[in-house]
């Protein structure tokens, strides 16, 4: 009987905010910002802000130190500014004294209380706080202390210099929270969320709806002078179909539409990713650089003639046509892997250090293979998922024509994590998606002191002289000299080959026409407080 009571009363609450009466509903409806997400939110706890789905509302309700703005540079948030000693090993945050938390009725009489630097000693504690079990306890694993060193000094000291540390700060892991809320519900904070953030909870029926209001506390400004956020609410549905999902956008139920899926992508788009006529009056298209790499890893410690052969391994790269496949496979979304494994849009990314697509190249290479081993029919065989057998079947296609055998084997996601953990497989799809925005979060794959399953290299790659170079780019604290330090790992990587790049992934995001200032950027991060909807006519 409760359980039915909440869900009436949900219903009735949002019935009356979102729809009192046709005039009521198209005056609203500017003021509210809908999305679905198809997949369901885990937590509203930022020390669990593990999955896209529940970062992004997550994002909407809390604050860390410092955040990312769309360009990849670290601006100020709580703390209105930061000093970095000398040996880069500590960083000292000046704290905002106008940041409040949202109202709860545990706070006092005021409803509300101002962020201090304990609460961010507090936040950092429970993030590292073993009986919490955060996924995200890594982000402080280069820390060695930190401490409030008053109400408005936030001091941070590291094990050793790490420049991609405030990179890692602007996580939605290293938010900050309330001792008193945070104790108060315990697990049940998960649903019962209160921060800092541009919008406050207000209801959430699981795998239905759930609701934000206006924070009108805010403390952020545009370059007006005008308080954000300009939304007053975000409305978030749970259809698991994507199909459905776009249908909902097509109708102009919710205002966004996130990524290219299969179901819908020719029905929006062009062979050569164009908006087709029918919705370039109504919809407008945003794209640009995410920051992932999809690539083919050869496993260097097989003892497979074909893996170790370095003639072999650049015939691949060279062997199939990385704009075409992005053509038919992918309506033009993502940017053929021509450059090294730093993604475009991530500074360090070199697009001549790579390889093109040239054919008469690769048979040349594997007629050496041939040469030098003996072996007349090369073969290999590429695991991958369902998802990508498109693309392994296209490659399969493109290398038989230059000699190769290819053979593709389709293995359940799960399976393939642990067995390229352990060494498992010869050749494998896989894909790179930046914890944080530094190169070094993708040269990290071919340091030998992380060998999987320890580490995230499961290429096996290992050469002394880029260890070498990974370890002093910490100590360089000048970005653009650290920038060309990662290209040249970056090269040195290329040019041992343990990889095959295949494409760049791009942001993609369809909005209505109303919609305004929603931006992108490459990391993926939806942020709703610049956010604005005209009036539909």
């Amino acid at each position: 009987m409760l359980k039915h009571t909440f869900h009436f009363i949900f219903a009735l609450g949002f019935l009356l905010f979102f729809a009192c009466g046709s005039d009521r509903q198209e005056s609203k409806d500017h003021l509210v910002f809908r999305y679905n997400e198809h997949k369901n939110i885990g937590s509203l706890d930022p020390a669990f802000a593990k999955d896209n789905a529940d970062i992004w509302a997550i994002n909407q309700l809390f604050n860390g130190l410092v955040q990312m703005d769309e360009n990849l540079n670290v601006q100020p948030c709580i703390a209105e500014n930061w000093t970095i000693s000398e040996d880069g090993l500590t960083y000292t945050f000046t704290l905002r004294d106008d940041v409040f938390f949202h109202e709860h009725e545990l706070f006092g009489t005021r409803g509300t209380r101002t962020v201090s630097a304990q609460d961010f000693e507090y936040s950092f504690n429970r993030l590292l706080d073993k009986n919490v079990a955060s996924p995200g306890r890594w982000t402080l694993n280069k820390v060695a202390a930190f401490k409030a060193l008053n109400d408005r000094t936030f001091e941070i000291r590291l094990k050793q210099p790490f420049p991609a540390f405030l990179g890692m700060l602007t996580m939605k892991y290293c938010s900050v929270v309330p001792k008193e809320i945070v104790s108060h519900y315990n697990t049940d904070f998960r649903s019962h969320p209160i921060g800092t953030g541009p919008f406050k909870f207000k209801a959430w029926e699981e795998n239905l709806k759930l609701v934000f209001r206006k924070n009108d506390n805010y403390f952020e400004t545009d370059e007006n002078g005008k308080k954000l956020p300009y939304m007053e609410a975000v409305a978030i549905t749970f259809l698991p179909d994507k199909q459905s999902e776009f249908l909902q956008f097509a109708q102009g139920n919710i205002d966004f539409v996130s990524g290219l899926d299969a179901s819908y992508k020719d029905e929006i788009l062009t062979a050569t990713g164009q908006l087709r006529e029918r919705y370039a009056n109504s919809v407008n298209m945003i794209r640009g650089p995410y920051l992932n790499t999809e690539y083919l890893a050869f496993f260097m410690d097989s003892d497979i003639p074909e893996m170790q052969s370095t003639y072999l391994r650049q015939a691949i790269n060279y062997g199939f046509d990385k704009q075409k496949m992005m053509t038919y496979l992918r309506n033009g979304i993502g940017i053929p892997a021509n450059g090294g494994f730093i993604p475009k849009g991530l500074p360090g990314h070199d697009a001549s250090i790579g390889f093109s697509f040239q054919p008469e190249k690769a048979k040349a290479l594997v007629a050496q293979f041939k040469a030098e081993t003996g072996i007349t029919s090369p073969e290999i065989t590429i695991t991958t998922t369902s998802n990508y057998l498109s693309f392994c079947e296209y490659i399969q296609r493109e290398l038989q024509k230059i000699g190769i055998t290819v053979n593709v084997d389709v293995i359940p996601a799960a399976t393939l994590k642990d067995a390229k953990a352990n060494g498992k497989l010869d050749l494998f799809r896989a894909s790179w998606v930046a914890d944080y925005p530094d190169a070094e979060n993708y040269l990290s794959l071919y340091y030998s002191k992380n060998f999987a399953p320890n580490g995230p290299n499961y290429t096996h790659f290992k050469s002394e002289i880029f260890d070498t170079w990974y370890n002093k780019a910490f100590t360089i604290t000048d970005t653009k000299e650290r920038e060309t330090l990662y290209s040249k790992m970056d090269s040195l990587v290329m040019s041992q080959t343990p990889v095959v790049p295949l494409f760049y992934d791009e942001v993609v995001r369809f909005t209505g026409k109303n919609v305004q200032d929603l931006g992108i950027n490459p990391i993926n991060l939806l942020d709703l407080k610049r956010v604005r909807k005209t009036i539909s006519e």
